[in-house]
C-alpha cells in the first residue's frame, strides 16, 4: 500500500521525464475499505508528499434537492481542480458513485453518476482525484473501471496492532505495563482508528486517577466496553437483516 503511494508521488514528480516517452504519471485512485483504517490519512499524506493543496469534497455542499442541482455543482467542483496541481478527495464515495443499475435508486442518481463518470474523464494528469469508499461493492462497475490504482484497507493485522501500541507508548512516554503481544490480541478485528480512542481512553483514565504505574483494571474495564460494543454492533446488523 505504501509503496504503490511512492510510486505515485514519484511519478508525479518526475512527469516530465515520463512525458518525453509519451506517457502520463497515474492520477485516479480509489481507496476501499472499513472505516478508521486510513484512508483519509493516506489521502492527506499523498498531498503532502506532493506538495499540492488537498480539496475536500463535502457531500452535504454537494448533494442538492432539485433536478440538476448535485450534477451542477459537481461540475463547478471538477472546474477548480482542474485549473490547477491539486489532490481533490472524496470521502464516502459510495455516496455519489453507485450503481446505476440498482432498481431502488431514482433517475437523478443515475444522472448524478453519469455526470461524475465525465468530470473524472476530464481531469488532466496533473489533478489528482483520490475517493474512498467504506463500501465498495454498490459502486458502479463502470465508476471502477475509472480508476488506475485501487487499495484495499483492511484492519490491522496483528503485527501492525503491536506496532502500533508500541509506537504510541514512545508518544506518550506512558507504559501499558501489559504484554503487546497479549494486548494486540485482545484488540483484534479493530481498526487503527478505535485502537488510537482505546488507548487515549486508557491514557486519560490513568491520568485522572493517578494510576500511571498500575494501568491494568483501567485496561481491563476498557477492553471489556470494547466488547460489550461489538456484541451490541452484531445484534444490530442481525435486526437490520
Amino acid at each position: 500500500m505504501l509503496e504503490i503511494c511512492r510510486e505515485l508521488v514519484e511519478e508525479h514528480h518526475r512527469a516530465d521525464l515520463l512525458g518525453s516517452y509519451g506517457l502520463e504519471p497515474r492520477h485516479r485512485i480509489l481507496f476501499a475499505g472499513p472505516p478508521g483504517n486510513g484512508k483519509t490519512t493516506l489521502a492527506e499524506a499523498v498531498a503532502s508528499e506532493l506538495m499540492y493543496p488537498l480539496i475536500v469534497v463535502r457531500y452535504e455542499n454537494i448533494i442538492g434537492s432539485y433536478l440538476g442541482e448535485t450534477a451542477s455543482r459537481l461540475q463547478k467542483v471538477f472546474e477548480v481542480a482542474r485549473a490547477r496541481k491539486c489532490v481533490i478527495f472524496l470521502d464516502e464515495f459510495e455516496t455519489l458513485g453507485k450503481e446505476r443499475g440498482d432498481t431502488r435508486e431514482t433517475g437523478e442518481i443515475k444522472r448524478v453518476v453519469s455526470s461524475l463518470l465525465l468530470q473524472i474523464d476530464r481531469l488532466p494528469s496533473h489533478t489528482v482525484v483520490i475517493t474512498a469508499s467504506n463500501h465498495p461493492e454498490l459502486l458502479d462497475r463502470a465508476v471502477w473501471r475509472r480508476f488506475q490504482i485501487k487499495v484495499r484497507l483492511s484492519p490491522p493485522t496483528r503485527e501492525q496492532r503491536i506496532q502500533f501500541i508500541k509506537k504510541f507508548e514512545e508518544r506518550a512516554g506512558f507504559s501499558f505495563k501489559t504484554s503487546h503481544n497479549t494486548l494486540a490480541d485482545k484488540l483484534t478485528g479493530i481498526s487503527f482508528s478505535e485502537i488510537e480512542e482505546f488507548c487515549i481512553d486508557v491514557l486519560r483514565r490513568c491520568i485522572l486517577g493517578h494510576t500511571q504505574d498500575n494501568p491494568k483494571e483501567i485496561i481491563k474495564s476498557r477492553i471489556k466496553n470494547l466488547k460489550s460494543r461489538f456484541i451490541l454492533s452484531k445484534q444490530e446488523v442481525g435486526n437490520a437483516g
